[in-house]
């Protein structure tokens, strides 16, 4: 048998950063969005753990043991005694290297899949203190929805999203090392007095009315000046969007995708057109929100499973 998984990408509608901590890492008040770009991660038994990848970008995505998704099978294997002889394919459609969580996405997936392949039964709970160890976005895409993540961002507590909300993404040349973007972050910001990070009300609030202009009015990334310190770029790829009718933009997590509030699904189409033919991208997504977390959307045999990837 094979078990595939779907996962989300996200969109982090507020991210508050809180000074450095003496680990390396910093306090958030993460906000995330899960939004329908999605890659699909299926296991199968194999002789030996391997990881392959399709889809744009494929290239760039590792296919060692540095893999999140490779991690994720190893760290659910350990933990009950099972030898990770999977064969790990996704098929990958969230940005790499954007910001978007791609290979957070993956670790979830990867993780879901085998706990079903290996028929497990571990309990959400379970599944979200291993996405927790393999890193900070991880358990928040095995839950997708909204969510408030607190501590480094693997804190999560659900959060109530009372209508559609229309996103364009605008997915920029070449990644950015979130590590790097933290350190820009800090440099930028030595001396000056940080604030603890918190959610604003108003944007909680804006999530639970669906209300898209209130949310707009209440996005916010505190790492976006330090992606546009490093990618001074992406500051014609915002006013792109922005000129053509966004209600907001801004950086999504560490870049380099820009993210672009949209007041219906119309107005996300013409924003997309506008920032492709604007030449400050390499393309552009539309996608609605919220989308839901790791989902297992087919069992299949192992021969089936090969002839859907090949």
């Amino acid at each position: 048998m094979s078990v595939t998984v779907r996962v989300p990408a996200k969109v982090n509608v507020r991210l508050a950063v809180g000074a450095a901590r003496p680990d390396g890492f910093h306090d958030l008040a993460n906000v995330f969005l899960a939004v329908g770009l999605h890659d699909e991660i299926t296991v199968t038994p194999a002789d030996e753990l391997r990881v392959t990848c399709s889809g744009p970008d494929a290239h760039q995505v590792p296919l060692d043991a540095t893999n999140l998704a490779a991690r994720a099978a190893l760290a659910l294997a350990r933990r009950h005694g099972i030898d990770p002889r999977v064969h790990i394919h996704i098929a990958k459609d969230i940005p790499v290297a954007g910001g978007m969580a791609g290979g957070s996405a993956d670790g979830a997936g990867a993780l879901l899949a085998c706990d079903t392949l290996w028929s497990l039964g571990s309990s959400q709970d379970e599944l979200l203190a291993l996405c927790a160890e393999l890193g900070s976005d991880v358990p928040f895409s095995l839950l997708g929805g909204a969510a408030l993540g607190t501590g480094r961002g693997e804190q999560l507590t659900p959060l109530a999203v009372g209508g559609a909300f229309h996103w364009v993404f605008a997915v920029a040349d070449g990644g950015l090392s979130t590590p790097a973007v933290y350190r820009e972050f800090d440099r930028l910001t030595e001396g000056t007095d940080i604030p603890a990070p918190a959610a604003d009300p108003a944007l909680l609030d804006a999530l639970r009315t669906g209300d898209a202009v209130a949310l707009a009015g209440a996005l916010a990334n505190d790492l976006q000046p330090a992606a546009l310190s490093l990618r001074p770029s992406l500051a014609d790829t915002l006013a792109a969007g922005t000129a053509a009718g966004a209600l907001a933009a801004l950086v999504s997590g560490s870049g380099p995708t820009t993210a672009f509030l949209a007041k219906d699904p119309e107005a996300a189409t013409e924003i997309a057109e506008a920032l492709l033919a604007s030449g400050t991208c390499r393309t552009a997504r539309v996608a609605p929100a919220p989308a839901g977390g790791a989902t297992v959307v087919q069992r299949a045999t192992a021969e089936h499973a090969s002839a859907v990837q090949h």
